[in-house]
């Protein structure tokens, strides 16, 4: 069975997806679409500090995940894209803080732009 997610505290779709599809068999998946720096409230990208940034992509993971049904901890992919591979020692300080003991798998890569002029988005997929 097929179910879209979607929660108020992550920024809204800004294209034709979905914020999150899971996907209920013998195991459960969900597939988080990307997640840039966007304030669900204001829909206007953090532009403070990078790390400020990467906290925001992933409270916006985070509340999708949890939209869905699972935790951080049920997350066993990520993809990470950055504009520039200088910032991934900085995106790697906040980004552990979100995965407590064994961390997910992960690919990042170096991208030439992202939407709305972010500088990281983060994917992730889960099971339980």
């Amino acid at each position: 069975m097929r179910k879209t997610v979607s929660t108020p505290k992550a920024p809204k779709a800004i294209g034709p997806y979905s914020q999150a599809v899971k996907i209920d068999a013998p195991q459960s998946l969900m597939f988080v679409s990307g997640q840039i720096p966007m304030d669900p409230e204001t829909g206007e990208l953090v532009q403070h500090t990078f790390e400020a940034e990467v906290e925001r992509v992933l409270e916006n993971v985070k509340a999708v995940v949890e939209e869905g049904g699972f935790q951080m901890s049920d997350v066993v992919k990520a993809t990470v894209y950055l504009t520039d591979m200088a910032d991934f020692v900085a995106m790697n300080q906040v980004y552990m803080r979100y995965f407590d003991g064994e961390c997910p798998a992960r690919a990042a890569f170096a991208v030439k732009g992202l939407p709305k002029g972010a500088r990281v988005e983060i994917e992730v997929v889960c099971a339980r």
